[in-house]
């Protein structure tokens, strides 16, 4: 049995727990009990930045696990973490399989000295003020997760699920990942790779029309998308489409489906090995040429470029 041991700081953020879902779900998809879950804090009890009290094992430099996930808290800079705790994480550590962070649980890995000479991701937000605090370390601000050797770290709140399921996958297959993600109600499994920012987020139509079209945009990008078919879908005139759609979005419904792409063919390079051409067909260039264009424009990198930043990357990062 693999035992998962949860490490809850003082002021910690609740949304960590909802990865238990991810391992109790694998449990019930294999058919057996895999993992074991148990959660621990100094002293026994420990106090959500929601006020929610919990209680836990007490955390002990004889508490074992697997696998420790390390919980953030909303706060990461104040007040200080324990040293006891910094002392007792390090311990454990040197002893188990794997360690990952939570979101802004890398900061108390990188006080731990567990990120130096890593790779590891956090936050958006906190990933400045997480290479500053550490500066041996090597943060990535605009990735989901990382797995570097034993040392996971991920982006904040869903991205923690995120990794959850990538340790699924890596213990029991992608298969089993898969089904727990269906049982969640995933609308889609994210890579490690993939952008901790969102195309659909960033334009954050206020209607649903708009919404409605931006979504068809998104189930059929191989497709011309031209703006008659986009107003079709929203069920407006096209001249309206484009006024309604550009005061909502800040951009023009071209700009925006070329976001769309941009997205689409930067997910397919980094998680799948099919030609740059059929990468441009799926998403709706013209040509491969065409992505290049694209790519250069948005992300300031050829697609290629993109490839062999992801060829390069240890087997971890999935």
């Amino acid at each position: 049995m693999h035992r998962i041991g949860y490490i809850l700081p003082e002021g910690f953020q609740v949304m960590a727990l909802a990865t238990q879902a991810v391992f109790e779900l694998a449990n019930l998809v294999a058919g057996q009990p895999f993992y074991a879950v148990e959660t621990y804090a100094l002293g026994g009890t420990a106090r959500a930045s929601i006020g929610l009290e919990l209680q836990a094992k007490a955390l002990t430099s004889r508490s074992s696990a697997d696998t420790w996930l390390v919980v953030g808290s909303i706060a990461p800079l104040a007040p200080p973490p324990a040293p006891e705790l910094l002392q007792i994480l390090g311990m454990v550590a040197a002893h188990a399989r794997r360690v990952a962070g939570l979101c802004t649980g890398a900061f108390l890995l990188a006080d731990a000295g567990l990120l130096d000479g890593k790779r590891a991701t956090t936050h958006w937000y906190w990933a400045e003020a997480l290479q500053h605090r550490r500066p041996e370390a090597q943060i990535e601000a605009d990735r989901i997760y990382i797995a570097d050797g034993p040392i996971w770290t991920s982006a904040g709140m869903t991205a923690e699920i995120d990794l959850a399921l990538a340790l699924v996958e890596k213990d029991l297959g992608e298969k089993i990942a898969r089904s727990v993600a269906h049982r969640m109600v995933m609308h889609q499994r994210r890579s490690g790779g993939q952008s901790q920012h969102s195309e659909m987020l960033k334009l954050a139509p206020k209607s649903d029309r708009i919404q409605q079209a931006l979504e068809h945009a998104r189930r059929n990008l191989s497709l011309p998308l031209s703006v008659e078919e986009l107003a079709e879908a929203a069920n407006l005139s096209p001249r309206q489409f484009s006024r309604v759609f550009t005061a909502e979005t800040g951009q023009s419904p071209a700009k925006a489906v070329e976001g769309l792409r941009l997205e689409a063919a930067r997910l397919m390079i980094e998680s799948s090995r099919h030609p740059l051409e059929v990468v441009a067909r799926e998403t709706g260039f013209r040509d491969r040429r065409h992505m290049r264009e694209a790519f250069l424009r948005g992300f300031g990198m050829p697609p290629q470029a993109v490839r062999r930043e992801m060829t390069a990357s240890p087997k971890g990062l999935r």
